[in-house]
């Protein structure tokens, strides 16, 4: 971590098919040792699923609804104070929320077994835009650590 100065925010650049910089974002979380080809073979073809299994409703927009249904709005972080840890809840800033998400339905599609990451991914987004699945679990389970917690608010800083 620098001393000088707050490293600067890079921009995702968008992608080539959608020109989405969130399906970008997707791509370089999926990206696994370097291999961009491969995750955007997986990206591209869990949207095509989605796109196939509802025709009706346009793929990106499954993708952006089912990322904004698993953001996370709080968290807490571990706060030292007089020698005892508090789990203190924070108010979590966007750029975080989205990642979170991400790593979330990536993780969960990436546990399922006995399918193509392609397919898992697809119906994990799908899950997620129906608000079940496992990345809405995990959110919700965030959300309850963060309501546990509340007496704790006092310590944020």
């Amino acid at each position: 971590m620098s001393r000088r100065r707050q490293a600067s925010k890079r921009s995702v650049t968008a992608d080539a098919k959608f020109n989405s910089q969130l399906v970008g974002r997707l791509v370089n979380v999926v990206m696994r040792g370097g291999n961009k080809n491969v995750a955007q073979r997986i990206v591209y073809g869990a949207l095509d699923a989605l796109a196939e299994k509802n025709p009706g409703v346009n793929s990106l927009e499954i993708l952006t609804r089912s990322i904004e249904n698993a953001k996370p709005r709080v968290e807490t972080k571990a706060r030292r104070v007089g020698g005892a840890t508090y789990q203190v809840p924070l108010e979590i800033p966007a750029e975080r929320q989205t990642a979170l998400a991400m790593r979330w339905i990536i993780n969960f599609a990436d546990a399922r077994k006995g399918m193509p990451m392609k397919e898992a991914l697809a119906a994990e987004l799908m899950e997620a835009f129906q608000g079940q699945g496992n990345a809405i679990r995990k959110r919700d389970d965030v959300h309850k650590m963060a309501q546990a917690n509340k007496a704790f608010a006092h310590f944020r800083w």
